[in-house]
């Protein structure tokens, strides 16, 4: 390992890559113990809830210890990497536990701002000096100091002496235990009393190994049995089934459930139970748009971008959004509004070999043709490689998911939160079609709109239906309705 002169150690902490993240899963670690490091390298990767992300770090130096080995999630703001840096003292920690100031000490004046660092986008500023606010004192002061007045007001008149009750001292409020978000959801999802549970970690901070131990020690006294009482018979076990202990791992495989396929779940558990969902169908003949596909795949506007039906179909989209503009909404719970968006971020539902992600085509409705066609390309691509950006995944308006790629004729898809309209495409396959009054074999597919039905009826969703399915029909439509 390289020997530094004056040297201190940095901690790396794990940065919040998305928003409001609270934690990652380390994929891989690209430097080991005694590497040397420079400022924007790429040290791990590491999985969130929404994607894959490369942390580079923030200094040079040399790797000292890595902190957690692969496969392992971390909380946000733990620090994962030591690396030894030339320079005097150790500098000053990310962030420190902010500590209550003593009642009787007076406020101190602001002190003037140190010059700020330059920081890296994701990795946070600088400490401040910001203290928690000063717990009030019990309200017996005034009422001494109203007894007191009181009293003396009598003695000047003559008359006797009159002794002000004790005041009562109120209980003072139970402080709320200290615990991450992830560690108090887990309390709340286990039953457990976190004011009941024994924090181990530093500052007083409960761990999930705490809440764990909790449950472990609820659990025990259900599962001794008194010595002087045979064990119950089998048949009289709780309903509740005990977690099995082990399985046959050559008849069952157990993938943890974590990453973007725990945020997919619960998204869409939320989005479920969340939006009344409303889905329309409807078979079109789209003989005419595979046409222009093959037309447009040999126009020299085109070469090297990727052209395929799923361009012309959001195309369509996007013009029967211009011409229902209610439809590219959202629903405001908490201030019981509909926010209508006067853009478009055209999400594309992409399998990946870590789930399904959902990146979006920022700003679609002002794209042309060909820029449609390469975002669309460049979005594929990239959600392929996993290196979709957390970015990339929010802000959507409206999605499209084509189901039609695994030869599945259609399907009522689930709304992504925060959007109030989804598109299903079908497979498109040749099918017997009554044309110009003869049967004849055409292109056909069914398209599948699901929409919130408490900002959307059913008159606006079926419009928008009926206008994509007329310009897939009618391609040329593209220009009389631009």
């Amino acid at each position: 390992m390289t020997t530094m002169t004056n040297a201190s150690v940095r901690e790396f902490k794990m940065p919040d890559v998305g928003e409001g993240l609270t934690e990652a899963e380390i994929l891989k670690w690209y430097v080991q113990p005694g590497d040397t490091v420079t400022d924007g390298q790429v040290v791990c990767e590491v999985e969130t809830a929404k994607a894959a992300v490369e942390l580079p770090i923030p200094y040079d130096g040399v790797v000292r210890s890595l902190h957690f080995p692969e496969g392992t999630t971390v909380d946000v703001g733990t620090s994962i990497i030591a690396v030894e840096v030339a320079g005097g003292a150790a500098p000053p920690q990310q962030e420190a536990p902010a500590v209550p100031a003593p009642a009787a000490e007076p406020e101190k004046p602001a002190e003037q701002p140190a010059a700020r660092q330059p920081v890296l986008v994701g990795y946070g500023v600088a400490t401040s000096s910001t203290r928690r606010r000063p717990r009030k004192q019990a309200p017996d002061t005034a009422a001494r100091q109203a007894a007191s007045a009181v009293q003396s007001e009598l003695n000047g008149h003559g008359a006797a002496p009159v002794t002000p009750p004790a005041p009562v001292t109120p209980a003072a409020p139970a402080q709320r235990p200290l615990a991450k978000p992830p560690v108090r959801k887990l309390a709340k999802d286990l039953g457990v009393d976190l004011a009941t549970v024994t924090p181990t970690g530093p500052d007083g901070v409960i761990t999930r190994e705490d809440v764990h131990a909790a449950v472990a020690a609820a659990q025990a006294p259900e599962q001794a049995a008194p010595a002087d009482r045979p064990a119950a018979p089998a048949a009289s076990a709780p309903d509740r089934p005990a977690a099995p202990v082990s399985y046959d791992s050559a008849r069952e495989t157990r993938v943890p459930v974590k990453g973007v396929r725990k945020a997919t779940a619960a998204a869409m558990v939320g989005s479920a139970f969340t939006a009344p969902h409303v889905t329309e169908f409807v078979t079109v003949d789209v003989t005419r748009t595979m046409k222009l596909v093959e037309e447009l795949k040999q126009d020299k506007e085109f070469a090297g971008l990727r052209v395929n039906p799923l361009l012309l179909i959001a195309k369509a989209l996007l013009v029967a959004i211009r011409r229902n503009p209610d439809i590219n909404a959202s629903w405001d719970e908490a201030a019981q509004e509909i926010v209508v968006k006067h853009y478009v971020n055209l999400g594309i539902a992409a399998a990946t070999p870590r789930g399904l992600i959902v990146p979006n085509i920022k700003d679609a409705h002002a794209k042309t043709l060909p820029e449609l066609a390469a975002s669309l390309g460049e979005l594929v691509s990239t959600a392929r490689e996993g290196k979709t950006s957390p970015s990339a995944m929010q802000g959507g308006t409206v999605t499209i998911t084509n189901v039609g790629v695994f030869g599945v004729d259609t399907g009522t898809p689930l709304l992504n939160p925060g959007e109030s309209a989804i598109l299903a495409v079908g497979a498109i396959k040749p099918q017997p079609w009554v044309h110009k009054g003869k049967v004849k074999p055409r292109q056909v597919t069914t398209l599948a709109l699901s929409f919130d039905h408490r900002l959307v009826d059913g008159e606006l969703g079926s419009k928008v239906l009926a206008d994509v399915a007329a310009v897939l029909e009618q391609p040329k439509r593209l220009i009389t309705w631009a």
